[in-house]
């Protein structure tokens, strides 16, 4: 596949004149990496998320890390700022090396508790105008990011219109962002699923290279059909005379996720996931091949 993170020009230069180096570092890395894999343990089967009302039906093939265990990758592995709300993380196997794989995804979990998102405006929505207003905002927020040190974001477009089933009551879509830093730039797939219950929504955002689109589109539908409120939480069990009505509608969800209070982009830290994995297997991709070098020059 092709790479959309590369070492600069310098640094692949530095390292090719320290290839002793670069060996122990990348020896020291995989090290590292190896003893942080063993620490995650990812469950199977049926996995209760209690803070969410809701449960996961897993089939075999994937795997589900606890809110520790997600919370640990999201920022020791992947360098986020810390986010207690990330109630844990679906993937794609039940090994955790996965995590290391450019071609896979992981899946963040979290939930919304600001009461029954009505579905009303779900037909009347213009996306192309939704989308029109989103670039905007994101482009005149990037003086900002820059100022505080986060890597400017560019919203390219839809990868995948979003889709609401008023059946299931399940909402998806998938946005084309370009991450820019030091740079560096590339382009990430955001893939959002919005799972409406009756007292909040199921948050679940994959994280993967953008081509790897095809294979995010395969395999969520999967993820969609493996998740769900527990009984009595469901979207259909909402009383209007006792239950709490969200402020906003489907609209807002898709704009941006908690826009209409947060405004665009509100949780930086999921989507910088994207760019830092982006990184990370770009580096460690760079590591293993001097070391490979350095074994060949030694042989």
């Amino acid at each position: 596949m092709t790479r959309r993170y590369t070492v600069p020009a310098r640094f692949a230069l530095a390292a090719l004149l320290c290839l002793p180096l670069a060996g122990h570092a990348a020896d020291a890395a995989d090290s590292q990496a190896e003893h942080f894999l063993a620490s995650l343990h990812p469950v199977g089967g049926s996995v209760a998320v209690p803070a969410a009302h809701a449960h996961l039906a897993l089939k075999p093939g994937y795997g589900f890390l606890n809110a520790q265990d997600a919370q640990r990758v999201l920022s020791e592995l992947w360098d986020n700022p810390p986010d207690k709300d990330v109630l844990g993380m679906i993937l794609p196997s039940d090994d955790p090396h996965v995590l290391l794989d450019e071609d896979s995804w992981a899946v963040v979990v979290t939930y919304v508790d600001d009461g029954y998102v009505s579905d009303a405006d779900a037909a009347g929505i213009d996306y192309d105008k939704m989308l029109r207003d989103m670039q905007e905002s994101a482009h005149d927020e990037n003086a900002e990011r820059r100022k505080q040190g986060f890597p400017e974001v560019e919203l390219a477009g839809w990868a995948e219109p979003p889709h609401y089933d008023d059946a299931s009551h399940k909402l998806y879509w998938a946005r084309d962002l370009i991450f820019s830093h030091d740079g560096r730039s590339g382009h990430s797939l955001n893939y959002d699923i919005r799972v409406l219950g009756r007292q909040g929504y199921l948050s679940l955002n994959a994280v993967a290279p953008i081509d790897q689109l095809a294979q995010v589109k395969a395999d969520m539908p999967q993820v969609l059909a493996m998740t769900d409120f527990d009984a009595g939480q469901r979207y259909t069990d909402f009383d209007k005379s006792t239950d709490k009505l969200a402020a906003y509608g489907i609209g807002a969800l898709v704009a941006g996720g908690i826009a209409a209070k947060a405004g665009l982009f509100a949780k930086l830290g999921v989507m910088l996931l994207a760019l830092k994995k982006f990184i990370v297997l770009g580096i460690a991709a760079v590591a293993g091949l001097f070391k490979k070098l350095f074994r060949r020059k030694q042989a």
